[in-house]
């Protein structure tokens, strides 16, 4: 048995982070990762997608050169055996880069293998059991493989096997029409599958507002990528060496055959094999582990932080769990999760960033707002690079002129958004923003203009 001051459990984007600064107060530090470090993001999430997002680009402008006056000679392939070792060279130096400073790190002892809880002081991992009076859980979160009939007898992939793909799947049939089903779609579109995205909901990311999920239906329709909405998906059979998707809309049933499956549904916390009913830690319905607004369980001395906490499934909301428990435990720093603003992006092509509240949520408070939109055709940097997709909107409390909530669908959105969020954290008046002299030409420079035509949301 071997005891230390804190235990974390996890390399995801907060755990080794908060690791750095517990051994930097001088703590003696336990890590445990069960096998890539670094988490969802390094080695499945944000920087492998993301790479596969620029190749997918870079195939797309390609095929667009013309539109820019340049001649390519002959038709535009893609190598996806390059791409694949493309993606590996962008995120291979970051989960090496985790895993090599955490066991260089002074105070810090690096355990790889599963841990369990045995009790609310401690964990055990690879037959040896480690105690502490403080211990984090930074386990994250897996996707979700639903109840559907057949499922178990078909190949069928996702977002963690996705990473392992080195060749172009003729047909690419996505259930799931949200971030993580819609990026891979429109990727492997533009390398050339053909793609088939099946949503249950009535429109593609159902917490978006309508005309945003219309405006992203239309630009994926735009290439030529089939869109299923109001479909249950209620069987999978193999068919050859295909796969045949039944799908019941409105009662009727049709199929859809594939050469695969790409299973883009949810995700669920990694927290059924932690031994947590060893400790008596709460968990919801859907296995999230429940914390309060300082991130501490009902647990004293146990913490919960990123994606198995359901507070936030995101890189920058783990990365903002990490600050708020040091700030708690080491600066003296009463900070909350409450104080965060939502924020997030969509990384189709074009982006779509968002910030506060949607247009429904600000209509269902019943307060009294007003709103602005723009579309992206009117963005002089959006025309001058010949990708005038989308719009943004921008919503504002009619009393107080604070921003409620922004969605920037279309060129940089993913970036533009942040000027907006900016002024919301500063709680100041919209006036500020819509007064700033912004860049010239820069998608940016048009939000204070936007704000110019305010109007009584009706």
């Amino acid at each position: 048995m071997a005891d230390y001051d804190a235990i974390i459990i996890g390399t995801g984007q907060a755990g080794p982070a908060l690791a750095r600064r517990l051994a930097a107060a001088g703590w003696n530090i336990a890590i445990i990762e069960r096998k890539f470090f670094g988490g969802t993001c390094v080695n499945t999430g944000c920087t492998p997608t993301k790479t596969l997002v620029a190749s997918a680009y870079a195939a797309h402008l390609a095929r667009r050169a013309r539109d820019y006056g340049v001649t390519i000679g002959g038709s535009i392939g893609v190598d996806m055996k390059a791409v694949k070792a493309r993606k590996d060279a962008v995120s291979r130096p970051s989960r090496e880069g985790v895993e090599r400073s955490l066991k260089r790190l002074k105070g810090c002892t690096v355990f790889e293998g599963h841990g369990r809880f045995v009790g609310p002081k401690g964990v055990e991992v690879n037959g040896e059991i480690l105690t502490a009076d403080k211990i984090f859980i930074n386990v994250g979160g897996r996707a979700l493989v639903p109840p559907i009939r057949g499922l178990d007898q078909v190949p069928y992939l996702t977002n963690s096997s996705m990473m392992d793909v080195d060749f172009l799947p003729p047909h690419l049939i996505v259930l799931g029409g949200s971030y993580v089903g819609l990026e891979f779609a429109q990727i492997y579109r533009r390398f050339g599958s053909d793609v088939t995205v099946i949503e249950l909901a009535p429109n593609l990311i159902a917490r978006e507002d309508g005309d945003v999920s219309r405006a992203v239906a239309d630009i994926l329709k735009d290439e030529n990528i089939d869109v299923l909405l109001n479909s249950k998906v209620v069987g999978v059979a193999k068919q050859g060496n295909n796969i045949e998707v039944t799908v019941e809309n409105s009662r009727t049933r049709s199929q859809v055959v594939g050469s695969h499956l790409l299973l883009a549904i949810g995700r669920r916390p990694n927290t059924d094999d932690l031994g947590l009913d060893k400790t008596g830690v709460a968990t919801d319905s859907r296995g999230y582990i429940e914390v309060d607004d300082q991130l501490q369980t009902n647990v004293p001395g146990i913490w919960a932080l990123g994606d198995c906490n359901g507070r936030g499934a995101f890189t920058h909301t783990s990365w903002n769990d990490f600050e708020i428990v040091v700030a708690n435990l080491l600066d003296n720093d009463p900070r909350r999760v409450s104080d965060r603003i939502t924020a997030y992006a969509l990384y189709t092509d074009p982006p779509l960033g968002r910030a506060g509240m949607t247009e429904a949520e600000v209509r269902k408070s019943g307060r009294p707002a007003l709103i602005a939109t723009m579309a992206m055709e009117d963005v002089s940097r959006a025309f001058e690079k010949g990708e005038t997709k989308g719009f943004m909107k921008i919503l504002v409390d009619g009393e107080t002129k604070q921003i409620l909530g922004a969605s920037l669908l279309g060129l940089a959105g993913d970036e533009a958004i942040h000027c907006i969020l900016d002024v919301m954290y500063a709680k100041a008046p919209c006036t500020v923003l819509q007064r700033a002299m912004h860049i010239h030409p820069t998608v940016s420079e048009f939000i204070p203009t936007m704000l110019e035509d305010l109007r009584p949301l009706t």
